[in-house]
């Protein structure tokens, strides 16, 4: 397995990869959005994506964490974790001083292992 930052990835690979992760994944283009990121981090056996996270920003010091995937296959082998201590490393590395994520309750043993805190914010959904 290796990760990779910036990596060549198409949509093609992401979409196969959201699908086998997410069960309600909807396939879409990626690149518009790769292309204004602070960067991504990729990871992969052989050619295989089989991880994935990207780190948006709005410019400043903050950054967030945005579809942070891991292959069902590959869960549960500290995979998901390296996969965000890269991205924060990339995020400092790039000037940022704050990294967030939002995530589900169920998640939240996992981003407390990766050394994130709990941040209130109003959990107000929008349709």
């Amino acid at each position: 397995m290796n990760f990779q930052v910036d990596p060549p990835i198409g949509d093609a690979d992401l979409n196969d990869l959201f699908d086998r992760a997410w069960p309600d994944h909807v396939p879409r283009g990626y690149q518009r959005v790769l292309e204004r990121s602070l960067g991504f981090i990729g990871a992969f056996v052989d050619a295989r994506p089989i991880g994935f996270v990207n780190v948006a920003t709005g410019g400043g010091e903050h950054a967030f964490l945005l579809d942070p995937t891991v292959d069902p296959e590959y869960r549960h082998r500290g995979v998901g974790l390296e996969l965000v201590r890269r991205a924060a490393g990339l995020a400092s590395d790039r000037g940022c001083k704050w990294l967030h994520v939002d995530y589900e309750p169920a998640l939240a043993p996992f981003y407390h292992a990766a050394r994130f805190r709990d941040s209130l914010a109003d959990a107000t959904r929008y349709s």
